[in-house]
């Protein structure tokens, strides 16, 4: 395996170590060993792997010499939480590159989630902020006390339309907090059926930017979402509603 690949993740976060970037090799290892008998990812290959997960993950990051970028990390956010984080992504490459944050990784699998708690231990993850993998639905974890509009940052890579995730996850955010859905290039019909339920949920989108990933012709957009005020305590509804019956 040709590692040099790894090195484009400094297009977005320049100061990443050489013990940062043996952590995100270490972290294919595990993704493609565990490939094999539970399913992660259909992107195993190491290049595209850095690419389209590695580096779509840390997309976030916002500085003037990054490609990309939106509001995460200009001014760290502290507390965040990756709704539906599958196989980790965005929580584990944003918490290796960035080892201060503390970070919630929530999935309704328990095999993923134990696959993460795998990943946490073996990268040492808790060394400095505290990274933890939970098994719940979004419309159950939020009932949890002190959960409910506690988090700076809610990020999330699911399939879902914004309109869905947008109640899944905005409650969870702090007033003048921030939601970012990362997206695929076409965006328009998301935004234009979403703006009901921004209006119920207390969010307002503050950004959208679009922006092609490092090394390839793929097409991403950042949609950012700003808390403006508390959401009302019935939302996210009961499982299945959110989708069966979108805002």
């Amino acid at each position: 395996m040709n590692c040099e690949k790894i090195n484009i993740l400094k297009e977005y976060v320049p100061e990443l170590t050489d013990h940062q970037l043996d952590r995100f090799i270490r972290y294919y290892e595990m993704l493609v060993e565990t490939n094999k008998v539970m399913n992660l990812t259909a992107i195993t290959e190491f290049d595209d792997v850095v690419v389209k997960h590695f580096a779509d993950s840390l997309s976030i990051v916002c500085e003037d010499k990054c490609v990309g970028g939106t509001v995460l990390l200009t001014h760290p956010a502290t507390h965040i939480l990756d709704i539906g984080t599958g196989a980790g992504f965005p929580g584990i490459p944003l918490k290796i590159a960035f080892p201060d944050i503390s970070i919630t990784l929530l999935d309704s699998l328990g095999k993923r989630v134990n696959f993460l708690n795998d990943v946490i231990n073996e990268l040492d993850l808790n060394d400095e902020g505290h990274i933890e993998a939970i098994h719940s639905r979004a419309e159950d974890y939020i009932r949890e006390p002190g959960i409910r509009e506690s988090y700076d940052l809610v990020v999330s890579r699911a399939v879902a339309s914004l309109n869905i995730l947008s109640e899944y996850a905005i409650p969870y955010v702090k007033p003048d907090g921030y939601f970012v859905a990362y997206k695929s290039e076409k965006t328009e019909e998301e935004l234009k059926e979403s703006q009901n339920a921004l209006k119920i949920l207390g969010g307002e989108v503050s950004d959208t930017r679009t922006f092609t990933l490092p090394d390839s012709d793929i097409s991403r957009t950042l949609i950012t979402i700003k808390k403006t005020c508390l959401t009302p305590d019935k939302y996210p509804r009961k499982a299945g509603l959110p989708s069966k019956k979108p805002l």
